[in-house]
Order: C-alpha cells, then sequence, then structure tokens
C-alpha cells in the first residue's frame, strides 16, 4: 500500500486515532497534514475552504482526505436531550464532514480525481445505544452521504467510501469516571473479540481503502469493531 508522493489530508487530526492514522500513511510514503480544530473549524465554511486551499498551496496537491473529526456529545434520553448538544453533535458529526467534502471534491474534479474516507461509526447504521441518539443520527446520517456522494463522483475519478469502527484504546472508548478495567469488562460483554480495538487495526482498515489495491471499492462502509455488528 505505497502512497508516495501523495498527499493525505486527516481532518480530526489531533485526535488519538488520527495521530495513528497518520503515521500509518507516513510509513507508506505519504506527505500527511493533520488539520485539528486548531487549523480549522470543520462546521465553517470559510475555514474549511481555506483548509484545502493552504494544503494544495503548500504541499502541491490533495490526493487523499481523511474525515475524522468527530465528536460524542452529552449522552442523554431523547426527551431530556438538550437542543444545543443535539445542534452540535449534528454540526460537527455530519455538517462538518459534508463541508470537508464538498472543498475536498471541488479540488478533486479539477485535478484528476482522487479519494476520500469518511470515518463513521458501529453506532449509527449499525447498531445504536440508549442515550447516543444525537451521535447515531449523525454517524447514520454521515453513512448516507457517503454512500450517496460516492455514486456523485466516482465516473469523475473521485472514490469516496465510509470505515465504521467500533470501541478502539483511545479516550473515546471511556465513559465518564470509567477506569480502563471497567471499560474492558463492558467491552468484553458486547464484542465478541473480547477487547478494544488498536488503533493501528483502524488505521490499517483505512489505509487499505484508501489505497490502490481497493480501486474498485466504492461506496461501502468498511465496519471495523470486533465482530460486534456481526
Amino acid at each position: 500500500m505505497s502512497f508516495a508522493g501523495k498527499v493525505v489530508l486527516i481532518t480530526g487530526g489531533s485526535g488519538a486515532l488520527g495521530a495513528h492514522m497518520a503515521s500509518t500513511f507516513e510509513a507508506r510514503g505519504a506527505t500527511v497534514v493533520r488539520a485539528g480544530s486548531s487549523m480549522a473549524d470543520v462546521t465553517k465554511p470559510a475555514e474549511v475552504e481555506a483548509l484545502i486551499d493552504t494544503v494544495v498551496r503548500e504541499h502541491g496537491g490533495l490526493h487523499v482526505a481523511v474525515n475524522a473529526a468527530g465528536i460524542l456529545g452529552k449522552n442523554a434520553p431523547v426527551a431530556d436531550l438538550d437542543p444545543d448538544t443535539w445542534a452540535n453533535v449534528i454540526d460537527v458529526n455530519l455538517t462538518g464532514v459534508f463541508l470537508c467534502m464538498k472543498y475536498e471534491i471541488a479540488h478533486m474534479r479539477q485535478h484528476g480525481g482522487g479519494t476520500i474516507i469518511n470515518i463513521a461509526s458501529n453506532i449509527g447504521t449499525h447498531v445504536r445505544r440508549p442515550g447516543m441518539s444525537a451521535y447515531a443520527a449523525s454517524k447514520a446520517g454521515l453513512t448516507a452521504l457517503t454512500q450517496t456522494a460516492a455514486r456523485e463522483y466516482i465516473a469523475d475519478g473521485i472514490r469516496i467510501a465510509g470505515v465504521s469502527p467500533g470501541a478502539s484504546d483511545t479516550p473515546m472508548s471511556y465513559r465518564p469516571g470509567e477506569s480502563t478495567e471497567d471499560r474492558d469488562a463492558r467491552i468484553r460483554t458486547v464484542t465478541p473479540a473480547g477487547r478494544v480495538a488498536d488503533p493501528r487495526e483502524v488505521a490499517d482498515a483505512v489505509a487499505w481503502l484508501a489505497s490502490a489495491e481497493a480501486s474498485f471499492v466504492v461506496g461501502h462502509d468498511l465496519v471495523v469493531d470486533g465482530g460486534t455488528t456481526a
């Protein structure tokens, strides 16, 4: 899976999973730009457009985009969910990826194509958890957005697909106040593999899906969750 000569943009790149994805692409020869919230607020069109322009200007192009910016939000049943929490989760997880795709696609259409991988979740299309309605709705919507865009732009040489991870060994896998031992015991009850993913396992799946080896994989939602939704 060589990415020699390729420029890879990872939004949400300041997070734990973003760091592992960056090192995975770099090990395969890519120039990687990790964009955290300090570089661009993905909910603001002007900032996203400026981010893409900056990447292209400073690195000479954009060949692969991994849209991984996302938040969990505060858990609550639907009737108790604060509207601001709902709006924030939808803004970052769904609208934010829409905006990233909008400007990534615009560039790629004019420069010979490219690949976009959106990071969704097994919570959403595949499984629901009580108290996580905003997160599940945002990620299910992201999967639908990914698959729709994949059909729209493959003829332009832009291949779009998604990865839906389960719990991996990052801060987002913990509930408030939960110890590692408590988290691992909880995960063993719901995951046939009996553990959280090593973030490198998710990063390897993302790299494969973004690579030329997956060139005929279009619009696919690759679930990486240890059998939780099997």
